[in-house]
């Protein structure tokens, strides 16, 4: 039983940064993040936003709304996972999930089997 452990989120104003980390019990092949805002119609698992995964091999995937700003890391020596995010904005605000041994998709969150509790990031304008 993988567990995952997210920190880091909080409160900034555009334009900041911060920089989320999970914990992972294990070393998964592929493990990512996501994230749910009140704006998702769908509730659960389903109406996460895949934001970027990174898989066994070090490939990383983005999604359009982060790439340029956000930089997935981890540390494989201490299964630390992390999300580096800059230039953040009002539409950033959610929470933000780790997800570990699914697919590798961003589009297919359902099929992560392991996720964190989440971590809350608000963006002020």
């Amino acid at each position: 039983q993988l567990q995952l452990v997210e920190s880091g989120g909080g409160s900034v104003q555009a334009g900041g940064s911060l920089r989320l980390s999970c914990a992972a019990s294990g070393d998964p092949y592929c493990i990512g993040w996501f994230r749910q805002s009140p704006r998702n119609e769908r509730e659960g698992v389903e109406g996460r936003e895949g934001i970027a995964t990174i898989d066994v091999k070090g490939i990383t995937t983005y999604a359009e709304s982060v790439k340029g700003r956000f930089t997935i890391t981890e540390d494989n020596a201490k299964n630390i996972l992390y999300l580096q995010m800059d230039s953040l904005q009002p539409e950033d605000t959610a929470m933000y999930y780790c997800a570990a041994e699914g697919a590798c998709l961003l589009e297919a969150p359902i099929s992560f089997g392991y996720w964190g509790q989440g971590t809350q990031v608000t963006v002020s304008s």
